[in-house]
């Protein structure tokens, strides 16, 4: 009896004590702040150098290219931090239309489960064929116009279009399955002295875009620059750097000869040479629809094609090294994403003009004469243009990483409102990215449609024709979707106690 008693309350013990570890355990789990997953992170890269004899685009009309001097690439940054997935890509492209970017995300949805995919053109001139008129796009045009629009303007190529969308693919899903745990920093440094507003005021009241080195009727520039680095970098848990993201706000027109990712190559070798390192760098463009490496106010000729790609590349690149090189990592980083789509209407050309312009093209560019051809040219294309879409899909995204946000739009897009994007957001590193998931051409300001105003940017296009305000719209909207997501922090060390003097060096001085 005494046994059995014993025995029972053996057990009855046990199961209290069990009883008692688990309420504890769930107490504590309750107490306790839920566990943050780790950031991770991936980059990957792949190749998209257009073949000799295809198009170089750029210009209105056809060039084709002739010589290599570097490899295009694809580069694509993953970030997931156990909650949401994005992926920030950067191409070696003049342009991304936006049928390519639809088309790549749903397959990269398809294959790694990511929605929100931002894909940048580094808007590079001396890149393949993604632009401008796009296969088909003047199929339900007169023969005139398509005469115009394929024979005579420059075209995207359907199979180069399809290689770039695959490789688009391939480098969002490998670097979706290069994922590692990472330590994540975010900072930006200042460069100044290689990007510069191309319009300028002039005498005459007006803006010129590009008005000549030395000219007695300029005043002063028309516009401001933007002199932001942004630079994020991640390290994986062996201290090896994973890849960097740089954004900054400069064409990339120093074509350093034959078919070349422009400054941007030597922004990738300067980073890559100074770190000892050959991982990806993606780049992704700020809003530089006024900004080029020219200073029309430098009373100097303009340097060698080749040497000023590797100024530009070369500054920039070494001002994203300082910030690398300093800024401090962790893995509390929050991904978060948005999106919009705009339907902005198009700016439509006079009839005297239009009925100018048909009458023009009919004619021989040499009787006319190259500009005035070229652009009735361009008025023709855009009246056929609106006939079939008189209105524009204009999408803004916003997608956060930690303390930083991009900030897309689709245009070639003034500098003033990437920096009113930056003051109206919230996040302490905001950083537009422009020609991105879609391409609509040169967006300015309102002011440079008013009095004071002009220059090549506004010109009435195929490719440039949004409404006045487009930007404005365009501003706000991203304002607005990045202020729905919190900022998270910057990291930095943490302060150090109050010390004690260093006692070699608290005396006075010693004469003795």
């Amino acid at each position: 009896m005494w046994q059995t008693i014993t025995a029972m309350q053996r057990i009855a013990s046990l199961v209290g004590a069990a009883f008692g570890l688990f309420a504890s355990t769930a107490t504590l789990t309750a107490q306790a702040p839920a566990a943050k997953p780790a950031i991770r992170a991936g980059f990957a890269e792949r190749d998209i150098t257009p073949a000799l004899g295809m198009e170089q685009p750029g210009g209105y009309g056809k060039s084709f290219h002739k010589t290599l001097h570097d490899p295009c690439k694809v580069r694509a940054a993953v970030f997931d931090d156990g909650r949401t997935k994005v992926a920030l890509v950067g191409t070696d492209t003049l342009v991304i239309p936006r049928a390519l970017v639809l088309a790549a995300r749903r397959e990269i949805q398809a294959k790694c489960g990511i929605e929100a995919v931002m894909v940048g053109a580094s808007h590079s001139h001396s890149s393949g064929p993604t632009g401008m008129v796009q296969p088909g796009e003047f199929d339900h045009a007169s023969e005139l116009v398509k005469k115009l629009a394929y024979e005579k303007s420059s075209c995207a190529e359907a199979g180069f279009l399809k290689h770039v969308q695959a490789q688009i693919v391939a480098a969002v899903c490998a670097a979706h399955d290069a994922r590692t745990v990472a330590k994540v920093g975010f900072g930006s440094g200042h460069e100044d002295k290689v990007g510069f507003n191309r319009r300028l005021r002039m005498k005459n009241g007006l803006s010129f875009s590009h008005p000549g080195k030395g000219n007695p009727d300029v005043l002063e520039y028309a516009g401001p620059i933007d002199p932001q680095v942004g630079v994020i970098g991640a390290w994986g848990a062996d201290g090896k750097l994973l890849g960097v993201i740089v954004n900054y706000a400069c064409h990339a027109t120093t074509n350093p000869g034959g078919i070349s990712a422009n400054w941007i190559y030597y922004l990738e070798q300067t980073i890559q040479g100074a770190l000892g390192t050959k991982v990806p760098i993606v780049f992704l463009q700020g809003a530089s629809g006024d900004i080029t490496q020219v200073d029309n106010l430098d009373p100097r000729v303009n340097p060698p094609a080749e040497k000023w790609a590797h100024h530009v590349g070369g500054r920039v690149g070494a001002e994203a090294v300082k910030v690398l090189l300093t800024i401090e990592t962790g893995t509390n980083v929050v991904i978060d994403a948005r999106t919009k789509v705009l339907n902005i209407k198009r700016r439509t050309p006079a009839p005297d003009k239009l009925k100018a312009a048909l009458e023009l093209v009919q004619k021989s560019e040499k009787d006319v004469g190259a500009s005035e051809w070229t652009f009735a040219k361009e008025t023709v294309l855009l009246d056929a243009l609106i006939a079939k879409d008189p209105a524009v899909e204009v999408e803004v995204q916003a997608i956060q990483v930690g303390p930083a946000v991009f900030v897309s739009n689709p245009a070639e897009y003034f500098v003033e409102y990437g920096l009113d994007i930056k003051k109206g957001s919230k996040f302490p590193l905001t950083f537009p990215v422009e020609l991105a998931n879609g391409s609509v051409g040169y967006v300015p300001t309102e002011e440079a449609f008013g009095p004071k105003g002009g220059g090549y940017e506004t010109r009435l296009t195929s490719y440039s024709n949004l409404e006045i305000n487009a930007g404005r719209q365009i501003a706000n909207t991203g304002i607005a979707l990045a202020n729905q997501m919190a900022p998270g922090q910057i990291f930095d060390r943490p302060k150090a106690p109050v010390g004690k003097p260093w006692t070699y060096g608290n005396v006075p001085p010693e004469l003795k």
